[in-house]
């Protein structure tokens, strides 16, 4: 187990301690075991292919792709998923594998066709309830940390990391996904433009490499095995701890006279004020901010949020304030739950140079997303990012500005509608690239080898380096679709 923090774009290596996603529907059934495959009787045991189980880990949150898997792993030790892949390495065709955690991507990212997909969820088993371990430091709360299997979810990290005082410094807007299936993307919300993403806040960790080795490296030790995967142990500050002069989170999103009115904030006696004036303008730009305070800085929240809010362009009279607890305000209405949505989901996420962001709004929010008035369940949203927060070994894309936004445009649709709302994806795909906006794809999928090498750019030599000496049979992340 690694101490946890943050991962990044893309799983080169199977995050023993985290990088997965989680089986979400607890179904009963009846497993039967796999005789076909020749493995130790222990793991021969743990391996599952009844259709129930077969099918669950060929769905994921998207709900549009389904690639099945010959079997599904569900380890009662860490060392099964070793052996695993060593037995893979030993066959004249390896079979792929994948780890899964909550299932939350949504283009098959966590999906093995024909391979065997590794379900983390049954490590909690395994860790008899430790998988979230937290070391405070009563001298210095800002160097504590907690040791986290990538199999848990975030939500049961801020739950554990509370009862201490403490809690980590970045965080997405759904804590109900697992630590590693956000480690592997990232891990973005309202606090990287201030903490860095997840990935950004990292010890060390402990991963399985594509040749079944169980290996613990970090900046120091292993780098570029460290940088390549990225993940597990995330530093923790304490709630009483220093007070600045900047909000702790800051997440925009667009109100759209066509789209369901996230309307949850408002107050209810001010919705028909509200209303009148997204009529009046289609588009309403709405920022959230958000400061922390504690019974020590009470007295004083009040001038320091009127005093950050001084400058902004804002209409003064929306301006809303709401104290909420903490845990509260990380499970925010906008948080989709846990388990899978209840119909498809089309998604984009892109990471945009700042300098570019107005084309952004008059080219894609103004002219694709309202000229087109799609109805969908959805939400657009904004987040600002600050380049000096990200560290370039890493090899996740993000564009070379110094400040980015992450934009993401996120609708829940339905089967009939689904092509048509990916058809829109597609057209502001094109208007980026026509446009030369240089955007980077955050979470892509399906990109010719071509379209991968320009994506990860001069990061895409030591990124295939470090597949080649740590996976070189290409036997893990095949959903990833980079290698396979």
């Amino acid at each position: 187990m690694a101490r946890f923090s943050i991962l990044e774009n893309v799983s080169l290596i199977l995050l023993i301690n985290l990088v997965i996603i989680m089986l979400t529907n607890a179904i009963i059934t009846t497993h039967h075991p796999c005789s076909a495959f020749h493995a130790s009787t222990e793991i021969s045991n743990n391996l599952v292919c009844d259709n129930v189980t077969l099918t669950l880990a060929s769905t994921d949150f998207g709900l549009t792709i389904h690639e099945k898997p010959l079997a599904v792993l569900e380890p009662t030790s860490i060392t099964e998923i070793s052996e695993l892949i060593k037995v893979s390495n030993s066959l004249s065709t390896p079979i792929t594998i994948a780890a899964r955690g909550q299932a939350h991507s949504v283009h098959g990212q966590a999906m093995a066709r024909e391979g065997i997909v590794v379900n983390m969820t049954h490590l909690n088993g395994y860790r008899h309830g430790k998988g979230v371990v937290i070391f405070r430091d009563e001298k210095d709360p800002w160097n504590s940390y907690a040791d986290v299997g990538g199999e848990q979810v975030w939500s049961d990290v801020l739950n554990a990391a509370l009862e201490y005082g403490l809690t980590p410094l970045s965080w997405t807007d759904n804590l109900f996904t697992s630590v590693g299936g956000t480690l592997v993307n990232a891990g973005v919300g309202g606090q990287t433009f201030k903490f860095g993403p997840q990935i950004a806040n990292v010890y060390e960790l402990d991963v399985i490499t594509g040749k079944g080795v169980l290996v613990t490296c970090s900046a120091k030790r292993k780098s570029k095995l460290f940088y390549g995967v990225l993940g597990d142990q995330e530093y923790l500050i304490s709630l009483n701890g220093r007070n600045d002069n900047a909000f702790d989170a800051v997440e925009g999103f667009l109100m759209i006279n066509q789209w369901p009115n996230i309307i949850s904030f408002f107050p209810t006696q001010d919705l028909p004020r509200i209303n009148s004036l997204l009529a009046q303008h289609n588009i309403l730009y709405v920022l959230e901010l958000a400061k922390y305070y504690n019974n020590s800085t009470q007295d004083q929240i009040d001038l320091d949020v009127e005093r950050l809010v001084t400058g902004l362009k804002y209409v003064p009279t929306f301006k809303y304030e709401k104290d909420v607890l903490y845990q509260n305000f990380l499970h925010s209405s906008e948080n989709p739950g846990q388990g899978l949505p209840e119909g498809p989901q089309s998604w984009l996420d892109i990471f945009v140079p700042g300098s570019r962001i107005s084309d952004i709004n008059e080219g894609v929010f103004k002219n694709i997303i309202f000229k087109q008035n799609l109805t969908a369940n959805g939400i657009i949203l904004a987040f600002p990012m600050n380049r000096t927060k990200w560290n370039d070994k890493m090899s996740v894309a993000i564009p070379d500005e110094q400040v980015f936004y992450l934009v993401s445009v996120l609708q829940e649709v339905t089967y009939d509608t689904l092509k048509t709302f990916d058809e829109q994806k597609n057209q502001i795909l094109e208007f980026c690239k026509d446009s030369g906006i240089g955007i980077k794809q955050y979470l892509p999928r399906n990109k010719t080898h071509e379209e991968w090498i320009q994506h990860f750019g001069s990061k895409w030599q030591n990124f295939k380096d470090t597949k080649n000496k740590f996976d070189p049979k290409r036997i893990l992340a095949p959903g990833q679709g980079i290698f396979n």
